[in-house]
């Protein structure tokens, strides 16, 4: 976690609940990692998950001591609802997108009175799977949501520390928040380096220097 402090990270992904994702963590595991992320000058850990009841979620959040939650499935806006009735929380909801548009588009307005506070937009891959495809969006497809969305909202999918110039349109968006890290943050043994952490910042720094990168 000091390391990743260092690299310049604001908040850290810690998936739980998430059956056969690459970095899942055991209960306690999540509770010691957020431990170690309060400890440092500026990590905020974050509860990933694929669950989809708010009691579980809430319950987990508390346990752990994790005030922000991002929603990475398709949970209905009424679980948002009842997380943001629980408690003083911050909620992330993932919006999918697919070579077709975005599947929750239908949603993003009951998602927005549910109580959401910022949107993650990353892509779906061709098999459908969600998460970590490393899957770069097109622009002109983030442009789109963006644009219909009144909260702020990260940028997920394929991000390198090379590829911010093919974002320029999405960085200057006024509801443009910051960049999702995993695969590009990651060495070939799928550990964490802030090494890597750091060469994206670099990369969008120009960008935005307030950028949140998990």
């Amino acid at each position: 976690m000091a390391s990743l402090d260092a690299a310049g990270a604001d908040l850290v992904g810690l998936w739980h609940g998430i059956p056969g994702g690459h970095a899942e963590l055991s209960a306690d595991e999540l509770s010691a990692l957020a431990a170690a992320a309060h400890r440092t000058a500026r990590l905020r850990p974050v509860l990933v998950t694929f669950l989809d009841d708010a009691e579980t979620v809430h319950r987990t959040m508390a346990d752990a001591r994790v005030r922000w939650v991002q929603l990475h499935g398709y949970q209905p806006p009424g679980m948002i609802r009842a997380l943001k009735a629980a408690g003083d929380l911050t909620v992330i909801k993932v919006l999918h997108i697919a070579a077709d548009g975005c599947v929750e588009r239908p949603l993003i307005a009951s998602y927005e009175r549910a109580g959401t506070d910022l949107f993650l937009l990353d892509a779906v891959a061709e098999d459908g799977r969600i998460g970590s495809t490393a899957r770069q969006l097109e622009c002109a497809a983030v442009i789109e949501i963006a644009d219909r969305i009144a909260r702020p909202f990260l940028l997920a999918g394929g991000i390198s520390a090379d590829n911010r110039a093919e974002y320029q349109a999405v960085v200057e968006h006024p509801r443009f928040r910051g960049i999702d890290l995993d695969t590009a943050a990651r060495d070939l043994g799928g550990r964490l380096r802030a090494d890597r952490v750091m060469a994206v910042r670099r990369g969008w720094r120009a960008a935005d220097d307030s950028g949140a990168v998990i």
